[in-house]
């Protein structure tokens, strides 16, 4: 733990995040107020992708991180989608 190296992130680097984040979730707000049927979920769900992104990215430091750490977050994603899927399929088909 020692031999370990530290980053250290400036706070402009988190000002920028917290304006990305915020403009977002002002941009998703805005989503719902235009009809676009089945898109609109659609176009949600991929606003709030991306903000989780950047908070995994930043907040938690994940780009700093080893690549076996990313790789481990990357296999918790993938089993996510694939019960998701698995669970869409199940209900699809009864």
């Amino acid at each position: 733990m020692e031999n370990e190296k530290h980053h250290i992130i400036p706070y402009s680097t988190y000002i920028l995040v917290l304006l990305a984040l915020i403009s977002i979730t002002f941009i998703s707000i805005g989503i719902t107020s235009i009809e676009l049927g089945g898109l609109t979920v659609a176009g949600a769900l991929l606003l709030a992708s991306i903000k989780s992104y950047i908070v995994l990215t930043y907040f938690m430091h994940l780009k700093y991180e080893k690549t076996y750490i990313k790789s481990m977050v990357g296999f918790v994603f993938a089993v996510f989608f694939a019960v998701i899927i698995i669970t869409f399929f199940d209900y699809y088909f009864r």
